[in-house]
């Protein structure tokens, strides 16, 4: 499980990195994969755990999604995740994906000297139910990072059963 994770997750790392997009052929395939890896027994779950975690990977994305807080690529990553690593373990996943995202988050801000400016409108995010969503959208303000590094390493301490 950790190589196919490794695998799948790190690619889509590089690829979100260098172009800001998750394939969709490379979701497809990783989801794929973990769906076969149970239907032979090889990864030591069910095909109703694969599928269970791919439903539960979505879901768990999805609300983010929604607020403009990660892209659609993001979601069909961790739903594919949730495939290779099964419900249990891609809740783990989501959880430490949210650290590693919000270290990833604490560290560009730092970079991009909007640190200040990040944490208010993420208060103002959380207190006012994403009312301030369409303002830190905006085209004009420096607020996206690519978020599949946070997904690879949220995935792999999953699966290495950090």
């Amino acid at each position: 499980m950790l190589t196919t994770v490794a695998a799948g997750t790190g690619t889509g790392a590089a690829i979100d990195l260098s172009t800001r997009r998750v394939p969709n052929s490379l979701t497809i395939c990783l989801a794929a994969i973990g769906v076969a890896l149970a239907a032979t027994g090889w990864s030591g779950i069910t095909i109703g755990t694969s599928l269970a975690g791919f439903l539960l990977g979505f879901a768990l994305m999805l609300p983010g999604h929604v607020i403009g807080a990660t892209g659609a690529g993001d979601v069909k990553l961790l739903a594919a995740v949730g495939a290779v690593l099964g419900a249990p373990r891609v809740v783990s996943a989501f959880l430490y994906t949210a650290i590693a995202g919000g270290l990833i988050a604490f560290i560009v801000a730092i970079g991009r000297r909007r640190l200040r400016t990040t944490l208010g409108q993420t208060a103002r995010l959380i207190t006012t139910a994403a009312a301030n969503a369409t303002e830190i959208e905006s085209p004009h303000v420096n607020n996206r990072f690519a978020y599949a590094p946070a997904i690879a390493i949220g995935a792999i301490a999953a699966s290495v059963q950090w």
